[in-house]
């Protein structure tokens, strides 16, 4: 008598192969079934109520508000010139002699800027206070005309 040529680990994948069709069948239809197809434009409307949120239904009109077309503003809002001394003060964090840059760390505002040896006026070292201008540079404001308070 010969030997059946499937064995049982053959059946089952083939099993597991069979139950996986029959499910993705299932999921197809019950998506079908499911779907807002042909459902028209009512469905696919999004209403903004007046806290900004999205609602299926639509707004109350009795809490609408009246906006004029010159007061929106689009963009950043203009500055009012602010007058500024450009002499700011500050001290130097770090500075490295043999590199030729360091940072000076501005006494008003807590920032750091960077100062490179061709913005000095007078030689400085770490923790000296400093008064300096700033100007705009490839990665961001440089302090330059610095010299020691």
């Amino acid at each position: 008598m010969a030997k059946s040529q499937q064995t049982f680990n053959k059946i089952e994948k083939e099993k597991k192969k069979l139950k996986k069709r029959e499910d993705k069948q299932k999921k197809k239809i019950e998506r079908k079934a499911n779907s807002n197809k042909g459902n028209g434009l009512d469905s696919m409307i999004a209403y903004v109520d007046e806290n900004g949120y999205l609602t299926d239904t639509p707004p109350d009109p009795s809490k609408k508000k009246k906006i004029k077309a010159e007061n929106i503003e689009i963009g950043v809002p203009k500055r009012e010139k602010e007058e500024f001394d450009p002499v700011r003060k500050g001290k130097v964090a770090f500075f490295n002699d043999s590199k030729g840059y360091g940072f000076i760390n501005d006494d008003e505002t807590q920032e750091r800027y960077f100062v490179h040896v061709n913005g000095l006026i007078n030689e400085v070292k770490e923790n000296d206070r400093v008064t300096f201008e700033l100007e705009r540079g490839q990665k961001g404001m440089n302090a330059v005309r610095v010299k020691k308070a």
